[in-house]
């Protein structure tokens, strides 16, 4: 165990326990800034070894955050050296398992400590937090990664467990009829982790156990805002009977910390400053940024259609794609796009790059971090949603926000490569629904995030509940 701690005036002590994944963890960095930021706290920040490097931008903007490093869990389904889920495709259900071993070495750091956290704030898929926060008698607040439409959907159905009639029918629709709008999908475009239980898979109880623990949570924060997500968080807050759900969202890395968010998630192939000099030759909002997140892995007919389709298309793109993908590039294709095209290989800026002037489209997986980036720099977008809580937030800016075109759905689709392409031209040169609509919605999300704005009111809220806990 190894823990950093800086000598500080005595103040509410928090707990923050990310989960390792770059889409859980970012935005709990962003909000430990943010905590950080307003003051009247201690913050502690939990990691393991290898996952201490993210922190650095974290640390570097607030040198009194102490962190606590305790080594990962060992587990048969991970190979040694892995401690995050980028390095680990499909990983999620076994890093769940192996970071419930982390209660008894929490347990006993809490009782040595002289001045122990009074509050837990935790990834939704740490449920086994809220066990330790009641031992403790603390309270354990759950912040979802997810927006409140995504939260909504995980609750129903590990509080309801809804069954499919034919489990051999992928297309059978779920209704998930408690939610506003009683939303519909196919089974297939189901959470993975509830259907691995549904299943029998290996440690399914595991799983239905680790979920429901988070019912019971003295609060939830959310990283979204009341403009955008208002049925939702309703929801939340009444008919599941918990008042304490706080939207502070949209989570963004202030000026003083944006420096860091160039490096957030990895080394790049191309420096910051050549794509935005690459960007700053481009005229407005003519150019389509093409990136699906830390986990998602095309395939070869996958990549290859989606590069025939931006060739064809003709339009100004930026294309951020995995290293290990780069080998199925068509042959010739950089060259013969160069003075249109930029291809990024490994990890992308990307709150720089959608801000840019020139981007005006934004080909997505839609994970929420990347919808929100979008949604604050008012770029309009096409979804392809792959796994996990992203067809429900296509759902939300396709069909509710409107603020998005389909292309694609599902992790084995392979596009068309035509078709894309028309797609990919008309979305520069004819979305103005989309993009007005894109803007309005930006305008909402910095002016709730403004003094006297509903998350900055919200965000106030938490913190006088986070300060006033007795000591």
């Amino acid at each position: 165990m190894t823990i950093s701690s800086n000598k500080t005036t005595k103040k509410p002590h928090v707990l923050v326990i990310p989960f390792p994944a770059q889409g859980h963890l970012i935005p709990i960095l962003d909000l430990t800034h943010k905590l950080a930021a307003h003051g009247g706290l201690t913050i502690t920040f939990f990691t393991t070894p290898k996952n201490l490097p993210f922190l650095d931008p974290l640390l570097s903007a607030h040198p009194s955050i102490n962190t606590l490093v305790l080594p990962f869990p060992s587990d048969p389904s991970i190979p040694e050296g892995i401690e995050n889920a980028k390095d680990l495709p499909n990983s999620m259900k076994v890093m769940i398992r192996a970071l419930t071993r982390l209660h008894d070495p929490l347990l006993h750091w809490f009782k040595s400590h002289p001045s122990p956290p009074q509050s837990i704030i935790s990834d939704m898929f740490t449920g086994w937090t809220c066990r330790l926060a009641s031992e403790l008698g603390i309270r354990r607040i759950l912040f979802s990664p997810s927006g409140a439409f995504g939260l909504s959907t995980i609750y129903f159905l590990w509080s309801e467990l809804p069954k499919p009639q034919n489990t051999d029918d992928k297309n059978e629709v779920v209704s998930f009829t408690k939610i506003p709008n009683s939303p519909k999908f196919p089974w297939w475009q189901v959470s993975p982790l509830y259907r691995s239980y549904l299943s029998g898979e290996p440690d399914s109880d595991h799983l239905k156990d680790a979920f429901r623990a988070n019912l019971p949570s003295w609060g939830i924060i959310v990283n979204s805002f009341t403009e955008l997500e208002k049925d939702y968080l309703d929801y939340l807050e009444k008919d599941l009977g918990n008042d304490r759900v706080w939207a502070v969202g949209p989570l963004f890395p202030g000026d003083d910390y944006l420096s860091g968010t160039t490096q957030r998630g990895g080394s790049s192939s191309v420096k910051a400053e050549e794509i935005m000099s690459w960007l700053d030759k481009r005229e407005d909002n003519e150019v389509v940024y093409v990136c699906f997140g830390s986990q998602a892995l095309l395939t070869k007919d996958q990549t290859e259609q989606l590069a025939s389709g931006l060739e064809k298309s003709g339009v100004h793109f930026v294309w951020s794609l995995k290293d290990k993908n780069c080998d199925v590039i068509p042959s010739g294709f950089e060259d013969r796009v160069a003075e249109r095209g930029l291809v990024i290989k490994e990890w992308a800026p990307q709150v720089l790059v959608l801000s840019h002037r020139a981007v005006g489209v934004f080909l997505t997986h839609c994970g929420w971090n990347s919808l929100l980036e979008a949604i604050v720099a008012g770029v309009a977008m096409l979804t392809w949603a792959m796994g996990a809580d992203q067809f429900v937030n296509a759902k939300l800016l396709v069909d509710e926000l409107k603020v998005a075109k389909r292309v694609c759905e599902g992790r084995e689709s392979v596009p068309d490569s035509d078709e894309l392409a028309r797609v990919l031209f008309e979305s520069v040169s004819e979305n103005e629904g989309e993009k007005t609509r894109a803007v309005e919605l930006r305008e909402s999300a910095l002016n709730a995030i403004k003094d006297g704005g509903s998350s900055n009111k919200v965000f106030r809220c938490l913190m006088d509940q986070l300060t006033s806990l007795e000591l």
